[in-house]
């Protein structure tokens, strides 16, 4: 299954969840699938987020641990069923804001906590979706800085127009190569 789907079903899941154990696990969901998009973009992503993506895939990997409840089993976990990202920006962006809404949940249950047990797996959870959220950021800004292929303007007949291509995209006459959406976003120093 895509990613994208498999993280709006887990926002709907940790929305809809009330009760404290409930929402516990389905923060733990969200680490399960930083962890499997971080294993995927790891193995099979773009060379210059590789590294980035398999440091996603240790932290998320630590968070579910801290997150996982007495008697949760790891095999109930809905990243597993992960087997593409057909759009792996949407994916990212969609990820952010999960982790962002877990980590939001995890302290609302964290201060009405009456058991000391819940309320540092809250802590570390918290912790965790905020470092898991920072590394898909970095992932996003090295994807952003990444070249793009440049588009050749049609070839034009003796008057300077545009020749009609079969499929080809509209170019506006005069127009000089172009580059992908737009200026590269720059990495913070």
């Amino acid at each position: 299954m895509d990613a994208v789907p498999l993280i709006e079903i887990t926002r709907r899941a940790l929305a809809h969840s009330e009760e404290a154990a409930d929402v516990v696990t389905e923060a733990w969901q969200a680490q399960a699938l930083a962890e499997a998009v971080g294993v995927h973009l790891a193995t099979s992503g773009p060379p210059e987020v590789r590294a980035q993506a398999g440091g996603l895939r240790e932290a998320s990997g630590r968070a579910c641990g801290s997150l996982r409840g007495p008697g949760q089993r790891s095999d109930g976990a809905r990243a597993a069923r992960l087997t593409e990202m057909s759009d792996p920006l949407s994916a990212l962006h969609e990820l952010g804001d999960l982790l962002g809404e877990a980590g939001g949940a995890l302290v609302r249950v964290a201060v009405d906590a009456e058991e000391e047990g819940l309320y540092w797996r809250c802590i570390e959870g918290i912790d965790a979706a905020d470092e898991c959220g920072d590394r898909v950021t970095a992932i996003l800004r090295r994807l952003a800085l990444r070249p793009r292929p440049f588009r050749r303007a049609p070839p034009m007949d003796e008057t300077g127009a545009p020749l009609v291509q079969r499929d080809a995209e509209p170019v506006c006459e005069g127009a000089a190569p172009v580059c992908g959406d737009g200026p590269p976003m720059r990495e913070e120093a």
